[in-house]
């Protein structure tokens, strides 16, 4: 039986996609997305109305990582592969798509302390000084990140100082078979469209009631990175149109992200996603039977 995976930049459609799918042959949905793995935003982090596994299971307080999701992803899988569904992997995740179809190699766990001694050191010193230190210890490292990108300067210092890199888990993402027969397939959509869905979606959101479900959210403990979903500080603090604005721009940003990371999955089947869900559904159910 062959797994599917949806991917593609937000605002594609990819929950309805899966959704439609799911009405078509005996499947389940299993979330691959980092930020809907935490309950009390469901709002903001785009959550799926379907059943969805993987789906608000952990609390706001929890440092969550890819390491902790992915066996679960492959509990889920193999769990739904052995009652005789289909596991229809969705998110714009990269990373957690890629840990839930596949082995992935992680990196050694960093030394205790270690994430908040580079960071003081790149504060302390400056970017360049970090970005240089950074190159005496790993140049390919070096090599791909810009001195101003603090989180992943950071995050490759922490890296080499374990013995590891952050260059191979950037180049070699996919390079390994996934643990089943799997059809990836990507969604695509027209920079204007899909720019106007993004609007469209950011109001929504408003209209919903994000503002104050991050203000509960706010309320109690949340930990470093449930703090990083996207447009957590402009919502908290912000005007509610100035607001919209950063958040739909920070949205953009992220999506031209999301396509350039979708490109790079060898064997991606992309699919034009300016149609019904239902339609793109049978696309997606006939592709995975010529894999079967």
């Amino acid at each position: 039986m062959t797994v599917i995976g949806i991917f593609g930049p937000t605002a594609t459609g990819k929950s309805r996609v899966a959704s439609a799918v799911a009405e078509r042959i005996p499947a389940e949905l299993v979330s691959a997305d980092a930020l809907q793995v935490y309950r009390g935003l469901p709002i903001l982090t785009n959550q799926p109305t379907e059943p969805t596994r993987l789906v608000g299971i952990w609390p706001l307080d929890r440092e969550a990582s890819v390491g902790d999701y992915a066996p679960l992803a492959h509990a889920a899988v193999d769990e739904i592969l052995a009652s005789g569904r289909t596991p229809v992997v969705v998110g714009g995740t990269g990373l957690y798509l890629r840990a839930a179809l596949a082995e992935l190699s992680l990196p050694p766990a960093p030394a205790e302390g270690a994430r908040a001694r580079w960071e003081r050191f790149y504060d302390v010193s400056g970017g360049e000084a970090a970005h240089a230190h950074l190159a005496a210890l790993d140049p390919q490292a070096a090599s791909v990140l810009h001195a101003n990108d603090r989180r992943r300067v950071v995050r490759a210092l922490e890296l080499a100082e374990a013995g590891a890199s952050l260059a191979p888990a950037e180049n070699r993402l996919w390079s390994h078979e996934t643990r089943h027969p799997t059809v990836i397939v990507g969604l695509d959509l027209s920079k204007d469209v899909l720019d106007r869905r993004i609007e469209e979606r950011t109001r929504a959101m408003f209209d919903a009631g994000v503002e104050e479900e991050v203000r509960r959210a706010l309320a109690g403990a949340m930990s470093l990175t449930a703090r990083r979903a996207l447009g957590l500080e402009a919502v908290a603090t912000l005007p509610r149109d100035e607001a919209i604005a950063v958040l739909a721009a920070r949205t953009r940003r992220y999506a031209a992200y999301q396509r350039k990371w979708m490109r790079r999955i060898p064997g991606i089947a992309i699919v034009a996603a300016n149609r019904s869900a239902e339609e793109i559904a049978d696309d997606v159910v006939a592709l995975a039977r010529t894999r079967e």
